[in-house]
């Protein structure tokens, strides 16, 4: 029997943020959204979540369906004559504007509070003191890859991984424990200070080894092990050690 590992991630924020993040990626106008190509990218998300088998909450799978119908509509012929001329027919896709814009206005006003708390987490009070030494200390970078992103990434790998046997046939057991994993990719990642490329961490043409090795980067990311940077939208995904950060 094959395993699998289902996976709740706390950093997915809802289907609204991922619209969101597809949007500022493709550098989409919010008020003029190509629903055509929002869809399909959002379904390549979810089929990407879905072959990752994480637990995807049922919202995600409405939006889905949402934008299907929305798309639908948008196909169907424009019923001017049917409609008087004082008469205003709305866009199928200002409702979803509207939600947009008003998730994206929260989600601002959240940011900068918790910007805000992180300047007052470096502030401490103490009584005076004579220092002989200063030590200076740099904020900790969390890098700048978000788990969409990453997902994004992971859509490339299924891609270009050839499997050895349909899926439908019988699997052998094959189980890698997590924890294994995720010391096979930290050892790799120590070798270099230079990063390693995200897809050079899943060399092996096996559904359930890119799934394991997927939820170890996680992993080795929550424990602040290791952490991703990405220059631009689409580049290459570079994972680092952080202790080689912490030395810099």
């Amino acid at each position: 029997m094959h395993q699998t590992y289902q996976v709740k991630l706390d950093t997915f924020e809802g289907p609204l943020d991922l619209l969101l993040h597809l949007i500022n990626q493709y550098e989409i106008d919010i008020y003029d959204i190509p629903v055509a190509k929002i869809t399909e990218q959002y379904l390549l998300y979810i089929r990407t979540m879905q072959e990752l088998e994480l637990n995807i909450a049922s919202e995600y799978l409405v939006m889905a369906a949402t934008l299907l119908a929305i798309k639908s509509q948008q196909l169907l012929p424009n019923q001017e004559l049917a409609i008087e001329d004082d008469q205003y027919e709305e866009d199928p896709r200002d409702e979803l504007m509207r939600r947009l814009i008003e998730y994206r206005k929260y989600k601002d006003a959240a940011n900068q509070l918790k910007e805000k708390e992180l300047d007052a987490n470096q502030i401490y009070t103490r009584p005076p003191k004579i220092f002989d030494e200063m030590e200076k200390k740099h904020p900790m970078k969390q890098g700048d890859v978000s788990i969409y992103d990453m997902i994004a990434a992971m859509s490339k790998i299924f891609e270009r991984k050839k499997w050895t046997q349909p899926l439908e046939t019988k699997i052998q057991r094959s189980e890698i424990p997590i924890k294994q994993r995720m010391e096979e990719v930290l050892t790799l990642i120590r070798q270099t200070k230079d990063g390693v490329s995200f897809y050079q961490l899943f060399p092996v043409p096996s559904r359930s080894h890119i799934v394991v090795t997927f939820i170890a980067i996680l992993e080795l990311m929550k424990t602040k092990e290791i952490y991703c940077e990405q220059e631009n939208h689409f580049d290459e995904i570079i994972v680092y050690n952080m202790g080689d950060y912490n030395c810099k």
